[in-house]
């Protein structure tokens, strides 16, 4: 999310009272790389790869992902 967007939703006027808030945020980008699991084995070595549990879609394939 970029910094205006920020500064519009607090309702700012100025961009310096959203910079103060902002420094909090960690701007990284929204890359990842996704992986599908259909075994609860698959999902144990995604979980220990470092992939982050997203959910199970309806056809019981489990979502994960993880920064790039």
């Amino acid at each position: 999310m970029c910094r205006a967007r920020v500064k519009k939703i607090l309702g700012h006027r100025s961009i310096n009272s959203t910079l103060i808030y902002t420094h909090l945020i960690d701007f990284q980008t929204d890359d990842y790389i996704t992986k599908v699991a259909k075994t609860a084995d698959e999902a144990c070595h995604l979980l220990e790869a470092g992939f982050e549990y997203i959910c199970t879609t309806p056809d019981a394939l489990m979502l994960f992902r993880k920064r790039k």
